[in-house]
């Protein structure tokens, strides 16, 4: 049996959160959650953003699932996912991007895996302000030690998972050093695997070529910025982003979350899709070893996906939150 951490979030958090708690029930995956909460509602009740109730639970279980968080605005508040990854050196954000039957995108043939590095660059949040002259200064800080592990894990995945190519992004015809840095790291991850072909893009080309041709790519790496940025779009390619799995994941912890956002406007609705959030649980399955689970999950899922009347609305059906969620469950064994 296995302890997860389990961070339902603010807004439609909480009923996604239980599609899939109700799914692993029903498929009788071995795992016990042990439920935690952070953002705007926990700050509401208590005060507090990121409670140590949650913090001990991460570091006590290791893993964890959460759902999407609100960090509430206003001056002070950093974010909550920001602050997460970088106090437990979350350094690999991992996003898979697959086209799925039963889900209608203007590309197919699509399946590659973008590795973000999650800790580093303009996320830092190392800015200083002027203000008798107005200007405000961001750093983007890139180290050796920060781009060489997350060039390494790009490949270590790429080895594992028997994928051909990893191509690095990059702006280092501008940004003569951090780019470079960047770039050198990926040569050097590169020259440890010999059989996996490395190529290196410029970021705005990149850009395009996902557009125009994104089934090339296999495995992708990049800094920080240009991963948000082109995590977003790799998800525009297979459906969105209330489709695509992501994971956090260091050297002793992974935080799998679903990366879209909070919702508020349709909280308790029922309307809710939470594919997003149970591929991101598969991919934790995979992660604690559990991959007959998974795969299981993954197909009950994919089913219900080509079967329209099942799903949610955003997916072109009429059914609810639960009634996905239920669909899902009637297809396990099939």
């Amino acid at each position: 049996m296995h302890i997860i951490t389990l961070i339902p979030g603010d807004g439609i958090g909480p009923e996604i959160t239980k599609a899939v708690t109700d799914i692993f029930a029903a498929a009788q995956v071995p795992v016990q959650w042990e439920e935690q909460n952070a953002g705007q509602t926990t700050f509401d009740q208590s005060g507090e953003l990121i409670p140590q109730a949650l913090l001990t639970s991460l570091e006590k279980n290791r893993v964890a699932l959460k759902g999407p968080i609100t960090t509430p605005v206003g001056k002070g508040f950093r974010s909550i996912n920001v602050t997460l990854r970088q106090k437990y050196d979350l350094y690999q954000n991992v996003r898979p991007s697959k086209t799925t039957d039963g889900i209608v995108t203007r590309y197919e043939g699509i399946d590659l895996v973008l590795f973000r590095e999650n800790t580093e660059g303009l996320y830092s949040g190392l800015e200083v302000y002027d203000e008798r002259l107005g200007i405000a200064d961001s750093f983007n800080r890139i180290t050796k030690e920060g781009s060489r592990k997350i060039c390494r894990a790009a490949f270590a995945y790429a080895a594992k998972h028997g994928r051909k190519k990893v191509t690095l992004a990059h702006k280092a015809n501008i940004l003569k050093m951090a780019g470079t840095l960047m770039l050198n790291a990926g040569k050097e991850a590169a020259n440890e695997f010999p059989h996996i072909i490395f190529e290196d893009k410029i970021i705005d080309n990149m850009c395009m070529q996902l557009v125009n041709k994104p089934e090339q790519f296999d495995v992708v790496v990049t800094t920080n910025l240009f991963g948000d940025i082109l995590s977003d779009l790799c998800a525009g390619l297979v459906g969105g982003l209330g489709v695509v799995a992501g994971a956090n994941i260091g050297d002793d912890m992974a935080i799998f979350e679903a990366v879209h956002g909070s919702a508020p406007d349709i909280a308790g609705q029922g309307k809710a899709n939470p594919t997003a959030l149970l591929r991101s649980a598969l991919m934790m399955l995979h992660h604690i070893g559990e991959h007959e689970h998974a795969d299981k999950l993954e197909k009950a899922l994919e089913l219900t996906l080509k079967d329209k009347e099942k799903c949610t609305g955003d997916l072109g059906g009429k059914a609810s939150t639960s009634e996905f969620a239920q669909a899902i469950i009637d297809n396990l064994g099939k």
